[in-house]
């Protein structure tokens, strides 16, 4: 039998040991012994154990669980009525316990055993929870490792002790990680498993690249200069944009490093990879003539609202700017975050002049007007009718080939147009009659359906009542009722 020295003395050696608080290991005991305790019944009764801290004795208690007097009582032994309760203790509640002192148990060899199964459980969960109290807010790091095993395609990695996992799908391709292997990879994330949590580690990210050179480059790692954007082929080929805030450095020569000794250090780390460093530009087509380095740009089309260009070079340096298999125009796109068309000068003015055609039908069509009008409004850069019509009377004028009257007369063409326009717009919006006259339909709810696509009873019948939420915003009930009226004369044909 231990005595209750003991007890205080086992509560302190294991606390030191497994880094645990004594809390923790007392309350394993007190567990060990409640088990103990009611294996001692023949009834299925439950137990309580309280350890007097400070000199290790211990109170043994058996405990009724108080439910309510209309519950089905499933486990006689261990619980009670609340009425039958407070006719032993009038201050219980439903939830709580009512409380009868033991005979404690000698803390045997029995007990010893469960208690250090208990402490041994509490350890683990302790030791996860540490795990995931340390490495969940180290999401995004670059951790550093050694290669131990495979599993099941995936590696396993031991960082500082815990074991990470790398997943095939994370690692570079063709890269051959051997046992005892260093690597740093990004910390992608922690995920809380029955097993414990589990650390995913990644190292075909962008991210990866960009923490390498920041240890790399003292430079980086200090803030003089940024690394502000990266794009990768993994294990082939990367590009990143580098800014110096310090105009004496020079940011890529500082990554570059002498003769090269920075830049093959990061690429070493990722299996050889080609890394592309690129000086940023606040200036977007200068930005990308920089990351489709080292072909010449000729010219390059920029539009905004698609977020594209059309990047114009000589022929002879279009299979340099594309890349093999497109690789340096995909990591230039994805660098710069802007779509890239590379094409030749032939191939530009081929489309310009079918744009310019484009427009020229356009607005021959729409203002009514010949060929050759409508070909020098396209020349001096009118491309819509809102331009004809709401641009300064005198910037028409201007043009060499109109008079006053011609321009009065497409002005006034141009806002015809555009009100025709408006109206049809307005009418393809409008709910039909049979959707504004349906039972349970009001106004407001029919211009919100017609301007969702949905003008007509028969539109309407056709969506289920979950479809229509989604679309609208109106609620599920009453989707359903709209439908179901709408869908009232297919049931009459029938």
């Amino acid at each position: 039998m231990i005595s209750n020295s003991e007890i205080l003395l086992m509560a302190d050696v294991v606390s030191r040991e497994k880094g645990l608080e004594k809390e923790v290991i007392f309350q394993a005991i007190e567990a060990a012994l409640a088990t103990a305790t009611r294996k001692r019944h023949s009834e299925d009764i439950e137990a309580r154990v309280a350890i007097h801290r400070d000199t290790g004795k211990y109170d043994t208690y058996r405990q009724w669980e108080i439910i309510d007097d209309d519950a089905e009582i499933e486990f006689p032994d261990r619980q009670l009525t609340l009425s039958k309760a407070r006719e032993l203790k009038a201050e219980v509640e439903i939830g709580g316990f009512i409380e009868e002192a033991l005979e404690p148990v000698e803390f045997g060899r029995i007990a010893a055993q469960a208690a250090k199964q208990v402490i041994h459980q509490k350890v683990r969960e302790a030791e996860r929870h540490q795990v995931f109290e340390e490495y969940q807010p180290r999401v995004g790091e670059m951790l550093s490792g050694t290669v131990k095993r495979t599993d099941r395609g995936d590696t396993v990695i031991d960082v500082g002790g815990v074991e990470a996992a790398l997943p095939r799908s994370r690692m570079i391709p063709r890269e051959a990680l051997r046992p005892g292997d260093r690597i740093r990879a990004i910390l992608e994330e922690v995920r809380l498993e029955s097993r414990g949590p589990q650390l995913v580690l990644d190292r075909i990210c962008p991210e990866l690249l960009i923490k390498l050179f920041e240890l790399e480059v003292p430079e980086a790692g200090e803030g003089i200069i940024n690394i502000l954007a990266a794009a990768r082929d993994p294990g082939i080929r990367a590009k990143i944009a580098v800014r110096s805030n310090d105009r004496k450095i020079d940011p890529v020569g500082a990554c570059v490093g002498i003769r090269g000794a920075r830049v093959q250090s990061v690429s070493n780390e990722i299996a050889g990879e080609r890394v592309d460093i690129i000086p940023w530009s606040d200036d977007s087509p200068t930005f990308v003539i920089n990351a489709l380095a080292p072909a010449m740009v000729e010219s390059i089309i920029l539009d905004e609202d698609t977020r594209s260009m059309d990047v114009v070079v000589q022929e002879s340096q279009l299979s340099q700017a594309i890349g093999r298999g497109g690789q340096n125009v995909r990591l230039a796109s994805e660098l710069t975050g802007w779509d890239l068309n590379i094409m030749t000068d032939t191939d530009a003015a081929e489309k310009a002049e079918k744009e310019a055609g484009e427009v020229r039908d356009k607005l021959m069509t729409a203002l009514g007007v010949d060929n050759d009008i409508a070909e020098i409004l396209a020349q001096e850069g009118f491309t819509s009718l809102e331009e004809v019509a709401f641009v300064p009377r005198q910037e028409l004028l201007e043009i060499e080939e109109f008079d006053e009257a011609l321009v009065d007369e497409l002005r006034s063409r141009a806002s015809d147009s555009l009100l025709t326009q408006a109206i049809a717009q307005e009418e393809a919006n409008s709910p039909a009659e049979d959707l504004l006259t349906m039972d349970g339909m009001d106004d407001e709810t029919a211009h919100l359906l017609a301007s969702k696509g949905v003008r007509t009873m028969e539109e309407l019948a056709e969506y289920a009542a979950d479809e229509l939420t989604d679309l609208t915003g109106i609620e599920t009930e009453r989707a359903g009722t709209l439908i179901m009226t709408a869908r009232a004369p297919w049931f009459e044909e029938e």
